[in-house]
């Protein structure tokens, strides 16, 4: 299952509608203006919220929480350990379930596996809509919301990291 995202810079307030292969509006991320905090909302076409996304404010590392109705679904920060500055770890609340997110994030090239089976793929390589990348979720069982989610947490942090780096 393919979906479009219109590439731009994240930022507070920046709203986005998410495509899927036939042009279909079929998400939205809502980004939420003058919060404390870096908030989105994901939502489906009706307008109804499927997941928020928040960074943490107490935390060694930028951390972003990935919540489905009020309960933990996730958390996304970035690996500790690891030679690839772009490689992340989400964690999903069952306690034992680990996704691994790699790749070059802020060119829109990278993977999410799960045990090392792929679970979506996003890029813009194959694309050829200016500023536009996919999202392809490759297994059927798999939460395209969470894994939507999921990029928009590891793009914002790569950026917010880069942004730090100037300074």
């Amino acid at each position: 299952m393919r979906f479009l995202v219109r590439d731009r810079i994240l930022g507070i307030g920046d709203d986005y509608w998410i495509e899927d292969d036939r042009g279909n509006k079929v998400f939205l991320v809502d980004g939420k203006a003058l919060r404390l905090r870096d908030t989105f909302e994901l939502k489906d076409a009706r307008g109804r919220v499927l997941v928020d996304i928040r960074k943490k404010m107490f935390a060694l590392r930028d951390t972003m929480v990935i919540e489905r109705g009020g309960d933990p679904l996730a958390t996304v920060r970035r690996k500790r350990l690891s030679l690839l500055r772009n490689h992340y770890r989400v964690s999903l609340a069952d306690g034992g379930t680990e996704l691994d997110v790699s790749g070059r994030i802020l060119d829109r090239e990278f993977a999410v596996e799960y045990d090392g089976e792929l679970l979506a793929v996003i890029s813009r390589r194959l694309l050829t809509v200016r500023d536009t990348y996919a999202v392809d979720v490759v297994r059927e069982d798999a939460d395209p919301a969470l894994l939507i989610a999921v990029a928009v947490c590891v793009i914002h942090l790569a950026e917010k990291e880069r942004e730090g780096q100037k300074d």
